[in-house]
């Protein structure tokens, strides 16, 4: 057998060997010198033995880790620590895991079947498509701050009576509340569809997804559907099934808004943080994207999406840099008109439904603004501004501004108001009206908890859009686990709770003409009032 040649060590290696030699002579030594004058460690006697110790517990057993590609040592491969190909081999790591990151965030521009991207629910038949029948018909937690004693003590009959009519909304009972979690993750936008026969339930969540819910089920119902395999017995029948909830991952990132289209109500447009809008089909079963930057390396997260009421093809979205947009679907995405109406984040905004040239805007800043999109100033083609009408400005941060169809604003700040801004005949306006300090003060402000914290949706106060009674209100979460309801003249109406509600319901949202109330909690769960 032929004598193998030994193998030769690296520098590196050898210095490392020379230096572990000399500590442990070292070692030697010092334990030799101690022990020799009576310094040494001596042995030490065995504890007596308790009656009452306790006995040795049996060794867990270790649960089989799934294997993972581990980082390689440079040294056992031959190469030197402060060499170019160790360099060289940590970069390419390093771009690696970077590429993997920015892969998993970058939007889908291209159509998506909603067969290809259902997160929840059972298989999703195109033929069995249970929305297109819907579209052709048609913080202390528990405590209260307005309850029956409130009611009692109104003498305003009329406010009374809507006062216990609000009130005497319930919750939905057919699952529990922490049962019905529609979305995977925190809910960020919420809303019913316009169909006034049944509650059907829409919510967008932190990574993209759109969970669907139909609230006329109800656990007998659902039990009835469920169908048995083969190979089921009757002792594995569930007798308490969860709701049926579908869910479909359209974005990428978080969807921050959504609205149907006032035209066509199988229509849905969805707004998202991986700067996107898409188009959902219902009647289709497909999601498309209409609009998105041209380059796709850019990150402009959208903050809200609304439809002009009187014109089926525009678009206006916000961004969180203090943007605003209107796109027309007919024409190409690069033809998309940008404003820039504040110098930092635009957390929400609003088209006045009645006069959708005037658009609120919220911002980081402390303000909200009125602008008339009527009258811009610059040049064709360039940078352009809408007419500023005029602004308020809060102590802290506003969170969102929504408009009426009466032309009143309400919005929501971190000074822990609800301010409601009545701006009268607004139609009549003339293009670039400039308003004082005097039409800007707010008609009326309500003192409320607004301070949501990093873990909780920013609360938002949003009317409803076309009240059956004419008496316009708007609803907003409360951090005690409950829903406030307050009028136009900043009364509250209702504070809706019940058993169940584990968490706040931060994102709330009426039926657009029902007195039908929904809201979404940052585990995923709906809570319904009917």
């Amino acid at each position: 057998m032929a004598k193998q040649e030994p193998v030769e060590i690296s520098e590196y290696e050898r210095q490392r060997q020379e230096n572990i030699a000399q500590r442990d002579k070292l070692l030697k030594q010092l334990a030799l010198d101690a022990s020799s004058i009576g310094l040494g460690p001596g042995q030490k006697p065995k504890p007596a033995r308790s009656a009452n110790a306790h006995k040795k517990k049996p060794a867990v057993k270790k649960i089989k880790e799934e294997n993972v590609p581990r980082r390689t040592s440079s040294r056992i491969a031959g190469l030197e620590a402060d060499s170019e190909v160790a360099k060289r081999k940590a970069e390419d790591e390093y771009v690696a895991v970077q590429e993997a990151a920015r892969v998993k965030r970058q939007r889908i521009s291209g159509p998506l079947d909603l067969s290809e991207v259902q997160v929840v629910g059972k298989g999703w038949d195109k033929n069995e498509n249970f929305l297109v029948d819907v579209v052709s018909r048609g913080a202390n937690p528990y405590e209260r701050t307005f309850d029956d004693k409130e009611i009692k003590e109104t003498t305003d009959k009329e406010l009374r009576a809507l006062r216990e009519k609000m009130s005497g909304l319930e919750l939905y009972d057919g699952f529990e509340p922490n049962r019905i979690k529609i979305t995977p993750e925190r809910i960020y936008s919420l809303g019913f569809h316009p169909v006034a026969d049944k509650p059907l339930v829409f919510a967008g969540d932190k990574l993209g997804n759109l969970g669907v819910f139909d609230g006329s089920q109800s656990s007998s119902s659902v039990k009835k559907e469920t169908i048995k395999t083969e190979d089921q017995d009757e002792e594995e029948e569930d007798d308490d099934p969860d709701p049926n909830i579908t869910s479909f991952h359209l974005h990428t990132r978080t969807i921050s808004s959504f609205q149907f289209s006032p035209h066509n109500p199988s229509h849905l447009y969805t707004s998202s943080y991986d700067s996107s809008l898409r188009l959902l089909d219902l009647t289709a079963s497909s999601s498309t994207e209409v609009y998105a930057p041209t380059d796709t390396s850019l990150d402009e997260p959208l903050s809200g999406v609304e439809m002009d009421p009187h014109s089926p093809h525009l678009l206006y979205f916000s961004r969180l840099d203090g943007h605003v947009g209107r796109v027309d679907t007919r024409t190409a995405p690069d033809t998309v008109e940008i404003f820039e109406l504040s110098e930092k984040k635009i957390g929400g905004f609003s088209l006045n439904p009645s006069v959708p040239h005037f658009i609120a805007t919220a911002s980081l800043d402390r303000t909200m603004r009125i602008w008339d999109l009527r009258k811009l100033s610059g040049k064709r083609g360039g940078p352009q501004l809408p007419a500023l009408c005029g602004e308020h400005e809060s102590r802290l941060s506003v969170s969102h501004a929504a408009f009426n169809s009466a032309g009143q604003v309400a919005t929501a700040s971190y000074d822990d108001t609800v301010k409601i801004h009545t701006f009268e005949g607004m139609s009549g306006w003339e293009a670039g009206r400039d308003l004082g300090e005097k039409e800007m003060k707010p008609s009326a402000v309500v003192r409320h908890n607004n301070q949501t914290g990093r873990w909780v949706t920013i609360l938002r106060a949003q009317w409803q859009l076309r009240p059956q009674d004419n008496v316009h209100r708007f609803c907003i979460g409360n951090m005690n686990r409950f829903v406030d309801i307050y009028t136009s003249k900043g009364e509250q109406l209702a504070q809706l709770g019940g058993d169940g509600i584990t968490a706040v319901p931060a994102v709330a949202q009426f039926h657009p003409t029902n007195d039908w109330v929904a809201a979404g909690t940052a585990s995923g769960k709906l809570c319904l009032w009917m």
